[in-house]
């Protein structure tokens, strides 16, 4: 993969940034290239090994094309997890966030999604939701040309309303 100063990537688990250099700096008696990327959504820098770009999972945007296949993701139906402890369902959704692919993360998503209208989320779920919808939601609106508010509402369509807690007596 040749990334270059001014493209777009993701880095699984931080979400979208943008390549704003490739430098070389010593490490030991060696220099290596390291890509320095800005993340969009919360201005952080992040200096990338080259050499280990494979290994973490960086990759370009998705291209336009390719949005149908997570859209699908969320039009199957849900996949009930093996277990209902928390615990190990967040480190199986973990798992696949920390993949990058972005039709793992809309798997997570779709799961969330689903469960909200089922139930209230604990906090763990809401905050991982959170997370994977900004992941999610920025990609595949920089991928279409289209604002992430219509994004987000287009996927949240496909889903009930979330459940809301009724008052307690």
């Amino acid at each position: 993969m040749r990334l270059k100063p001014g493209d777009l990537a993701v880095y699984p688990a931080h979400g979208v940034g943008r390549i704003e250099a490739v430098e070389q700096r010593p490490v030991g008696d060696k220099v290596y290239d390291f890509f320095v990327m800005h993340i969009l959504e919360n201005g952080m820098k992040i200096m990338i090994p080259a050499q280990n770009v494979a290994e973490i999972g960086l990759r370009p945007l998705i291209k336009k094309a390719e949005v149908a296949k997570v859209y699908e993701v969320f039009k199957t139906p849900r996949k009930l997890p093996d277990t209902t402890n928390w615990n190990r369902r967040h480190r199986e959704y973990m798992e696949k966030v920390k993949t990058g692919s972005p039709l793992e993360v809309a798997e997570v998503m779709r799961e969330l999604l689903a469960m909200r209208a089922e139930k209230d989320l604990s906090f763990g779920e809401r905050k991982l939701l959170d997370m994977v919808k900004v992941l999610l939601v920025t990609e595949l609106a920089l991928a279409c040309g289209r604002g992430e508010a219509e994004v987000a509402a287009e996927i949240e369509g496909f889903f009930p309303p979330a459940k809301t807690a009724g008052p307690k007596p």
